[in-house]
């Protein structure tokens, strides 16, 4: 009996908790650049000699969907999107190197490059600073080219360049902010393959359509598992009655 409350309690957790991650990629349908997140489960026996039959379900990873999504034309000076695999490389709240694949950025008051949270842009030599009064041109390496709006254009300059890397996905670990960081944190290292859109940004990956038949079929999963709890508890009733007499 016990056996099947375990199972069905664990499970019904489970199916909460991928729940909430279906809940969060549909919150994020319109997020630019936004990576689907995905639970896998598996069952665990309990290591435990008084319960050594006993299994429970665990949330054995949280993954993530890297597919790509789709280019999105915006005209923005700076905007820019990766073309294929790759990501660019932000300064993360706590000063830690961390990357995206959100590529719609603006320029603060002091010129420096930031996201649209305010964290800085990271270049190949640190952060990027825009000279005031200047246009700016995005190249597809991410070379960023000032250009003066009076003047001669011959006198542009190279304010900097985009840090593109392109870690493997094994290696990537997703974190509470939605940045990604490297499994050692170690700063990935710039990937020359790496090419970008100018004036485009990368919408959702999410599919809306699979995201909502996932979230219909989990209801149908936490609903039998709460009828099984339901039924061992009946099944626990007529076993004592049978007992008592």
């Amino acid at each position: 009996m016990d056996k099947l409350i375990y199972t069905a309690m664990s499970g019904a957790k489970a199916t909460m908790a991928q729940q909430a991650a279906v809940a969060n990629n549909l919150a994020n349908t319109s997020t630019t650049g936004f990576r689907s997140e995905l639970h896998r489960f598996r069952a665990v026996e309990v290591q435990s000699p008084a319960a050594h039959t006993r299994a429970f379900v665990v949330d054995a990873n949280m993954a993530t969907d890297y597919r790509t999504g789709p280019l999105q034309r915006t005209g923005g000076a700076y905007d820019v999107a990766v073309v294929g695999s790759g990501m660019f490389a932000v300064q993360a709240a706590n000063g830690s190197e961390a990357y995206t694949r959100n590529g719609n950025f603006t320029v603060d008051s002091e010129g420096v490059m930031r996201t649209q949270s305010g964290l800085t842009v990271v270049g190949d030599s640190g952060p990027i600073a825009i000279p005031p009064d200047n246009d700016v041109e995005i190249a597809y390496d991410g070379t960023i080219t000032a250009v003066p709006r009076t003047g001669a254009r011959n006198a542009a300059t190279t304010a900097g360049r985009l840090k593109l890397v392109n870690p493997a996905e094994a290696d990537l670990r997703r974190g509470e902010d939605g940045l990604f960081r490297t499994a050692n944190g170690a700063p990935a290292q710039q990937d020359e393959a790496v090419k970008i859109a100018s004036g485009y940004v990368e919408g959702s990956n999410v599919n809306i359509v699979e995201q909502m038949v996932n979230m219909i079929s989990l209801g149908r999963h936490f609903e039998m598992q709460t009828k099984l709890l339901s039924t061992a508890q009946e099944d626990d009733k007529v076993a004592t009655q049978i007992i008592a007499r």
